[in-house]
């Protein structure tokens, strides 16, 4: 081996193990991020079990308190007869779910109980002589012959002069409250002060014990099973053997809960976040070798270049006829891309003419579907024209012509406003009457609607309600909502289009029909979006999407929907015009 080829392998060797430990940084450096977040997450699970588990329990307090003050209670201390006052105390732990209720003297001694089986003297018990001091008492153990696990809350009984003469006691299987958490996850449980599990959702550890000054647990009987502990930063790890149902290593958590002197535990899989952390310095070993591997790769080339490069000065008078056909050819390939270049060029100038020829086309489409309403008209007021001369109503037919002059205006400020829209110019909204340019609509619809046998409704506002907006452009738009909804009822019965004006600070005019509604809301109002045939009668989907841009150059919002009861709703909402300075449109 060379000396070269050794210092290569050493400087490969150096790299990989940068690697390496670049790789060790990032991973421990994810999993503490992993641990973090996984210990926020399992910090707002345990809360949510430890106060699901307080809530169950001071329902049975809550009891207990009120018990005290139970004319049943009072009387068993008074001496009654024990079977009513059972029966009753029965009647509230069947309601209550409570295992049993039991009332004791002031000596602790029982005198009644819902079960109707008095107990050994609870007299000793701690919770029941705080209860008989006049305080609320608590505590948990066994309830014998009826379950091992019970919580007890113990509440005075006072006499009239404020002593405690007696307490109620209500007795809590805790087998229940846990019953419906087995096998959710995480693993939570929870211990007394002595380390035991007393509540927990995988009932394999119950009444398992912590050692005293160590972590983990082990069980009431039998060898402990495998287990060890450790810290990463602030996090406790747990590794441990406990079961098919517990992870194999857990992130431990603890919370306290001394409102029923409990520690809330729980175990939460780190197998996830591990892998994540691997996923990540793999990555990042990944990158940096390949990284590596191209730049030892062009320290290769640049040495293999270096010696080529040598033996080409040594034999420079030999190959100068080589280089410079080289030479020339470089010059070639460099005439071949100048060449491609401006072939480029010209096809990225031609892309750019097709699309201003199709954007062409879309105008054209557009100006043609929005003066095929006017048009329509003028040919609708040209005939009657003729009829009115042919009766020998002059009056009526110069009426008519006026009016074909009128559209003939309207059809030029069509275009100019659809112009305007096109290039995306901003004409300064105006001063609006709102019920003018609805009546202008309606005028310009009139025979229409006729011909179709639609019933159209509409209530103009009570006074002249003001708006912002261009008198043209807005009447376009309730033109084009009012000749769709006709078109949409050709194949409905009945037909009925119902046009209400909401007066407010954003007034609101409604186009309501009785179609057969919008099959796709999302897309109405996209461009050449149509439900309409095709021929004379069809649509090209520009209506609703010029209407759209309109609306949103006045200022305003347009929107359609689906009726409650069939059929479609459009509904246009403007800005209110207060002023009389602006200048009408």
């Amino acid at each position: 081996m060379t000396q070269g080829m050794r210092q290569r392998a050493v400087i490969v060797l150096a790299f990989c193990l940068v690697v390496a430990l670049l790789a060790t940084g990032v991973w421990r450096y994810a999993y503490r991020q992993g641990l973090d977040q996984l210990a926020a997450r399992g910090q707002a699970d345990l809360a949510l079990a430890g106060d699901r588990l307080v809530s169950q329990l001071q329902r049975y307090r809550d009891l207990a308190v009120t018990l005290a003050d139970h004319p049943s209670v009072e009387a068993a201390l008074s001496g009654a007869a024990p079977g009513p006052v059972a029966a009753e105390l029965l009647q509230v732990a069947d309601r209550s779910a409570a295992l049993d209720i039991l009332v004791v003297d002031r000596e602790g001694r029982p005198v009644t109980s819902a079960l109707g089986q008095v107990r050994q003297d609870l007299g000793g018990l701690p919770f029941v002589r705080r209860a008989l001091r006049g305080a609320l008492g608590w505590g948990h153990g066994a309830a014998q012959p009826l379950t091992q696990r019970a919580f007890f809350h113990a509440a005075p009984v006072f006499a009239e002069a404020g002593r405690p003469r007696g307490a109620v006691v209500v007795i809590t299987d805790l087998n229940g409250i846990d019953y419906n958490w087995r096998g959710t996850n995480p693993a939570a449980f929870f211990t007394d002060a002595g380390g035991e599990v007393i509540v927990a959702n995988r009932s394999e550890i119950l009444f398992w014990r912590r050692p005293p000054g160590e972590p983990g647990l082990v069980p009431p009987t039998g060898p402990p099973p495998d287990f060890s502990a450790n810290w990463l930063g602030p996090h406790e790890i747990w590794r441990l053997s406990w079961g098919p149902y517990l992870p194999a290593e857990a992130l431990h958590l603890t919370q306290e809960l001394p409102v029923i002197g409990m520690t809330g535990e729980v175990l939460l899989d780190v197998d996830q976040t591990r892998a994540l952390a691997l996923a990540q310095a793999a990555a990042v070993a990944a990158l940096c070798l390949a990284f590596g591997s191209l730049l030892f790769l062009a320290a290769e080339r640049r040495r293999a270049l270096a010696r080529v490069n040598a033996e080409l000065e040594t034999r420079v008078a030999l190959r100068t006829a080589a280089l410079r056909e080289t030479n020339s050819k470089l010059l070639e390939e460099a005439r071949e891309r100048e060449e491609a270049q401006a072939a480029l060029r010209q096809a990225q100038d031609e892309l750019v003419q097709a699309g201003k020829l199709s954007a062409l086309g879309q105008m054209s489409a557009g100006i043609s579907h929005e003066l095929n309403q006017p048009l329509m008209a003028i040919r609708s007021f040209a005939e009657n024209g003729l009829q009115f001369m042919e009766r020998e109503r002059p009056d009526r037919a110069a009426d008519n012509l006026r009016r074909i002059s009128d559209m003939a205006h309207r059809m030029g400020r069509i275009i100019q406003n659809l112009r305007a829209f096109a290039r995306q110019e901003s004409r300064r909204p105006a001063r609006i009457e709102l019920g003018g340019v609805i009546e202008a609509a309606l005028e310009m619809t009139r025979e229409r609607v006729a011909e179709a046998g639609v019933t159209l409704t509409y209530q103009p506002p009570a006074g002249r309600l003001w708006v912002r907006g261009g008198e043209v452009r807005l009447g376009q738009v309730f033109v084009n909502l009012i000749t769709n909804a006709v078109d949409a009822m050709a194949e409905s019965d009945p037909r009925r289009l119902e046009i209400r004006v909401t007066e407010g600070p954003a007034p609101e005019v409604s186009f309501t029909d009785s179609g057969p509604g919008i099959e796709v809301p999302d897309k109405v109002f996209d461009p050449f979006y149509t439900t309409k045939a095709g021929g004379e009668g069809g649509g090209m989907g520009l209506g609703l999407s010029i209407s759209y841009g309109i609306v949103q150059s006045l200022g305003g919002q347009i929107r359609g929907a689906n009726g409650p009861e069939g059929g479609a709703i459009f509904t246009v909402t403007l800005e209110r015009a207060e002023t009389e300075t602006e200048a009408a449109a």
